[in-house]
Parts: C-alpha cells; structure tokens; sequence
C-alpha cells in the first residue's frame, strides 16, 4: 500500500518559526481540521503535543474527542450535535440562531463579522449576545474573526484589523459591565500571523504554515517553512514496453522506445488527482507519470520498490491549478501514516 511520511524535524522547525512569531508556544492553536490538512490528525496531535503546543482548532466534535487528553483548549469550529462534554471543549458560535442551540455550561468562543461576510455575528449584535451567553449559563472563553485577505498585498487586512481592534475594546467595556472575565482574544490565520511585525491577540489559529506552506503574494515576505508531508507509492507490477506500444485508459501515452513501466498502488481514489496528460508530471527523483491516472494505481517509468510521488504540494497545485490546502487535504484518512 502507499504511505504517507511526515518528516518530524520539519514539523518542529515550522513550530519554532510559528511559535517565535507568535510570541510563544502558549500562544499557537494548531488547526487540524480535515484530518490534519490530509496529513492525519491523531499523528500530527501527538507531534504538535510533544513539541509543546497546548491548543488545538478541529471541525467536529468527535474530531475533538478523538485529541482530548493531548490539549488544554480545543475550539470546534463547526457542530450542533452535542453527544458529550468537557470542559477541554469549546465551540465556535455563528449566530444569535446557533447561541440557543448550545447546552447550558459549554464554553463558547463568540465570531465576529469584521468584512469576510461568511461567518459570525454582526458586530452591532455584541451586546445581544453577550446577554444571551449570561443568561443561558454559558461560558464566555473566546472572540474571534478571520481575515479575508491576509495573503493579500492591500490595505484591506490592516481594515480588518482595525475593525476587530475596535471590537475587543467594546467587548472589554461589555465585560466590565457585566462583571464577566475577558474572553481570550484571537484572529490569526497563518497568513495573518506573518503580517503582524507585532502580534497582540491571545493566540493565533495556525493551519497551514504548521504544514510548511503559505499562500500569500509573492511580493510578501513568507518565512523559511519546509513541507512536512510526502506521499509514496509501491510497486504492484513491471513490464517492459516496446516502442509504440501505448500505457493505461485511452492509451494516451506512447513509448517512443523500449522502456521498462511499473504500475504503483496509488491513485485519484487515494487522493492522488488524476492528471490531466496534456501536462507532464515528473517525481521528486525524476521519474515520469505516464498516461492517465487511474483510480487505485498509476504508471510510471520505473522499476524501484517504491516512489516518492510527492515531496512538495506546490509543483502538483500549479499544474492542477490549484493551491497547496487542495492538493493535501485530499489525500485519504485510509493511507498508512510513517514519522521519520
């Protein structure tokens, strides 16, 4: 079967550049929502936990369940079915609707539309619910927003940032009235984390730049972040081609002279898109996907025991037109995962 290595030193060193940049350890949620952006979510929890990071950003509440003992914090962003409780939990509220829907005593970190105009409250509904967080026996232990263009080079992120500067102030005067403690204070994606030359929130959601990616313009000065994930295929069967002779559906590759072609265990039904042949793809080592893709295996013109298919989800993203979060986080839960 194919496998998925993490390389830990990698991982490690993006931490002490996330964790530096942030003002420390104590201050990095760690997102592993979608299995860990592909890369598995048990076994980037464990690593994340031994480096020293203490919170954690899944999607669901059974994704939370399955780290609980790993992390002090976990924010769900996404659920409404509440099938158990701790106090390790916390859950991301949308909408004044979402508020009446969760169990008394559950923390709650509250979003705020500051300009993305897909999530959270309006920030004219702060005191309304507030006041329904009090009154439903709720715990108040977060505010949070997200930036819409934080990988972008314009002005937009410094008026989003503006923005929830303003709404922590009023939070803050909405607290003191209440006799409430300050919720914790966060708004940093990746992107966001690097356009602050001084970060003052609580902490920062870091997703994948944890991963060794970022998406933001090039013009932007990103960090030295190195891929942690690379997928390899074994090899199920070799034949040699004679010139002519044609590879795999629709017989869209020819050789062009006698050739030694391997068939490997890995295709789009792992997650490993199908290409389309009209661009050629070429391995970390050199070797050459051959014809299409197929659903559980593809060609290549090899005759090793394995292939690394990927090291780096950039040049697969350009050629898919794409960017790097599709291209891992499609990777299946079902590959077989390896630390190194």
């Amino acid at each position: 079967m194919g496998k998925i290595v993490i390389n830990k030193t990698n991982l490690f060193h993006n931490l002490e550049i996330i964790s530096k940049q942030a003002k420390g350890k104590e201050k990095v949620a760690i997102v592993l929502k979608d299995n860990a952006y592909g890369h598995g979510l048990l076994e980037i929890a464990k690593l994340s936990n031994e480096f020293g990071i203490k919170k954690a950003v899944v999607q669901t509440l059974d994704e939370a369940i399955k780290i609980e003992k790993l992390f002090d914090e976990i924010l769900i962003l996404a659920e409404d079915i509440f099938h158990t409780y701790s106090h390790t939990f916390h859950i991301a509220v949308n909408s004044l609707e979402q508020l009446e829907k969760i169990p008394q005593n559950w923390n709650i970190h509250l979003k705020v539309d500051t300009g993305m105009h897909r999530n959270g409250i309006n920030k004219n509904q702060l005191k309304e619910a507030i006041d329904g967080i009090c009154k439903r026996n709720l715990k108040f232990t977060g505010l949070f927003t997200h930036y819409r263009s934080a990988d972008v080079l314009s002005t937009e992120f410094y008026w989003q940032k503006a923005i929830f500067g303003q709404i922590k102030k009023e939070v803050k005067s909405i607290c003191e009235q209440l006799f409430l403690p300050f919720p914790k204070f966060h708004s940093a994606n990746s992107s966001a984390l690097f356009r602050f030359k001084d970060y003052d929130d609580d902490f920062a959601r870091v997703g994948i730049a944890t991963y060794g990616y970022l998406e933001s313009d090039t013009i932007i000065t990103n960090p030295d972040l190195k891929p942690i994930l690379s997928l390899w295929a074994k090899k199920m069967a070799t034949r040699t081609l004679k010139k002519g002779e044609k590879v795999g559906y629709g017989g869209t590759y020819e050789a062009k002279e006698e050739m030694c072609v391997s068939t490997y265990d890995v295709g789009y039904g792992d997650g490993f898109f199908r290409l389309n042949e009209s661009h050629k793809y070429i391995t970390p080592k050199g070797y050459e996907v051959l014809g299409r893709v197929s659903m559980d295996n593809l060609s290549i013109n090899s005759d090793d025991e394995e292939v690394c298919l990927f090291d780096d989800a950039k040049n697969l993203a350009k050629i898919h037109n794409t960017i790097s979060y599709e291209i891992v986080t499609a990777l299946k839960p079902h590959i077989k995962k390896e630390i190194k």
